[in-house]
């Protein structure tokens, strides 16, 4: 925690400056505050449709109605965090959900009896981390957990019984393990393990009694993923680089090992597959077309579908739930200028109802277009982006924010992104970069960032910010640069390492100390931390320590001489506050100008919907004094738990 004698709780009362003539301020609320309905679901039996809302204390919960029905009834009775992911039992008499304590990442695992509203904790210990791996309509009272209870390093695979609340080891991971596959008959049968050289081994076993035995070994550089099994459990599918760039998706047998394509892209991994509700196997892929997804059929029964559903959207779709019929579908689009919004289809008349909008008070609000643009890096490697400009804006020198994605093996995507959307309306160009070290551009993309953080990924955001320069649209006197956990550490980077290029940042949850971070990632991390060496560099090697020391920002933040603004949560367990603590520190002792904002009861990113409010609203007033944008003015939360350090300039 900060020091009390630290404490500012300021606010940043800037007046709302000059609004750009019929283009009103969105409201940070409708951005940033929880959606009016968000993620529904179909019961198994097709009778009900579960969804996200929030309640009467503005806490997300379960809602329930009968399909078809206009009044839900909330069944859960979350008292702070709200519920942010759930499903339903096989069942469809009861929800499952996971919760964890402030942010802390150790979830738990919930079941709410629909009929008596009573809930369980089914895995009730302190300090454990617990995810559903898989339910099965042939066992309605069965779920498989991983879980850390024996060894908080190692993710088992424990049978819990809905019936006595019995939780029993059903696969051991023998500490390398990092995911399970499970066939038909709810049998662990696949694991997907580290190897000591940091690759990947995907092993098989016959039965659960069965041994493990290896059937693909890989290195780091080849990116294998088990997707499922088929029904009758005799081959598996995968999504495999082997003899290609990018992943494609395979169906391997088992006995004979034979492969058979069933989809691929030459410019995009998969993104994404359609499976079914009641068996396994796949019957679609998605791929990444232009900076657009794009589904594939793997079934020759599913093009005439797919067409039809790519007729019925203008925005980019994707079927999130399903009745145990197979009858009945959910399916979501994706918009830039627009909600999401969700919709029931009928499979036999091939039409689409509109169920709701995710945030319906955006319909119509002036969004901003976002535009896929493709940026030639310095070395060559072209870069898929993301622009969206303010709407009523020549787009000629104008202040930029940079923004920049997390992972950093994650990847931005097209869409309706809310804080692109918040700061263009803001009056700021927004540039999205998927630098190298992005996942889904294939693996000569992804390794092309291995031990290069600091370096050619820092310099792959620099060169987008020159394309910016150069086509007109960014005043190179007005970029900032912001983003979150490794998006956080490009901006710490970019301050330290290019101090002239930026005018000012925007840090949330980022690290400054790769030596530090890697020393104290989350113990059920362990299976991936070779990987993570072998792609940033080894703190226990000796001719690594030059290179992690020259791509920790906390080294050169003597250098940093613009305003940065960083966010964190007390309980992050990815990037400790102390990342963000000790940049503060030498920027104190330096003189230079940072305030630090902490939330006591958040972990990595900000899930209570006034802490998100709060922050967003620092970082406008922030980037209006910094570039001159817009701002909507702060008001204080009295939900959000922000604790203030400002450090002024040294005068």
């Amino acid at each position: 925690m900060i020091p009390r004698a630290l404490l500012l709780l300021t606010a940043l009362s800037l007046p709302a400056l000059a609004q750009d003539a019929g283009v009103p301020l969105i409201p940070r609320a409708l951005l940033f505050g929880n959606p009016e309905r968000n993620q529904p679901t179909l019961s198994p039996n097709g009778a009900s449709l579960a969804f996200l809302a929030p309640d009467d204390k503005n806490v997300m919960q379960v809602y329930l109605q009968p399909l078809g029905a206009k009044d839900a009834t909330v069944v859960t009775a979350d008292k702070k965090r709200g519920i942010r992911f759930y499903q339903w039992g096989e069942d469809s008499k009861s929800i499952l959900y996971g919760q964890d304590t402030d942010g802390d990442e150790n979830f738990h695992l919930f079941q709410v009896d629909l009929s008596s509203k009573n809930v369980r904790d089914l895995t009730p210990w302190q300090g454990v981390r617990a995810e559903l791996l898989a339910t099965s309509s042939r066992q309605p009272n069965v779920l498989l957990v991983t879980i850390n209870v024996r060894d908080r390093k190692a993710m088992d695979v424990a049978r819990l019984s809905l019936d006595t609340g019995a939780l029993v080891l059903d696969t051991e991971n023998p500490g390398d393990v990092n995911s399970w596959g499970v066939d038909a008959q709810l049998q662990v049968r696949v694991a997907m393990a580290t190897t000591k050289e940091g690759g990947t081994e995907l092993r098989v076993r016959d039965t659960a009694k069965s041994p493990w035995k290896p059937l693909i070994t890989v290195g780091l550089e080849e990116n294998l993923a088990f997707i499922d099994f088929t029904e009758d459990g005799k081959a598996i599918i995968l999504q495999s680089s082997i003899n290609a760039d990018t992943t494609r998706l395979l169906e391997k047998s088992l006995k004979s090992g034979a492969e058979r394509l069933l989809a691929a892209s030459d410019k995009s991994d998969v993104l994404d597959v359609l499976g079914y509700r009641t068996r396994h196997g796949v019957r679609a892929a998605a791929f990444d077309v232009d900076g657009r997804t794009q589904w594939t059929a793997t079934e020759p029964s599913m093009k005439s579908e797919l067409e039809a559903l790519k007729a019925a959207f203008s925005g980019d779709f994707t079927v999130v739930s399903m009745d145990a019929a197979d009858s009945k579908w959910l399916v979501s689009e994706v918009r830039d200028l627009g909600p999401t919004r969700f919709f029931t289809w009928d499979r036999k008349s091939k039409k689409a109802e509109l169920l709701f909008s995710k945030q319906p008070k955006l319909e119509g609000l002036p969004l901003a277009t976002m535009k896929p643009v493709l940026i030639t890096a310095r070395d060559g490697l072209v870069l898929p982006s993301y622009l969206t400009l303010p709407v009523g804006k020549a787009p000629k020198s104008l202040p930029l924010v940079l923004l920049v994605h997390g992972g950093p093996w994650g990847r931005d995507s097209w869409g309706q992104n809310p804080m692109a959307q918040w700061l263009a309306n803001r009056g700021y160009a927004v540039l999205q970069v998927n630098f190298r070290a992005s996942e889904g551009f294939g693996k000569r993309f992804l390794n092309a960032g291995n031990r290069q953080w600091g370096l050619a990924m820092h310099d792959d955001l620099l060169d987008a910010v020159g394309w910016a320069v150069k086509e007109g649209v960014a005043d190179p006197k007005k970029i900032a640069i912001m983003g979150a956990s490794y998006g956080g550490y490009a901006t710490l980077a970019g301050l330290a390492f290019t101090p002239d290029t930026f005018a000012c940042g925007v840090d949330i949850v980022g690290p400054s100390n790769l030596f530090t971070l890697l020393s104290t990632i989350p113990p059920y991390w362990a299976s991936f931390r070779k990987q993570m060496v072998l792609r940033m560099g080894d703190p226990d090697n000796a001719a690594d320590k030059e290179l992690l020391t020259r791509a920790s920002p906390l080294f050169a933040a003597a250098k940093i001489k613009v305003p940065l603004l960083i966010g964190q949560g007390a309980n992050d367990p990815r990037v400790k506050p102390a990342e963000s603590e000790q940049i503060v520190s030498a920027m104190e002792k330096n003189g230079l100008p940072v305030t630090y904002v902490l939330y006591p009861d958040e972990g990595h990113g900000f899930v209570r919907p006034d802490n998100r409010l709060d922050f967003s609203a620092r970082a406008e007033g922030f980037l209006a004094t910094c570039l001159g944008g817009r701002s909507e003015p702060l008001v204080k939360l009295p939900g959000s738990t922000a604790q203030v350090k400002v450090v002024p300039a040294k005068k």
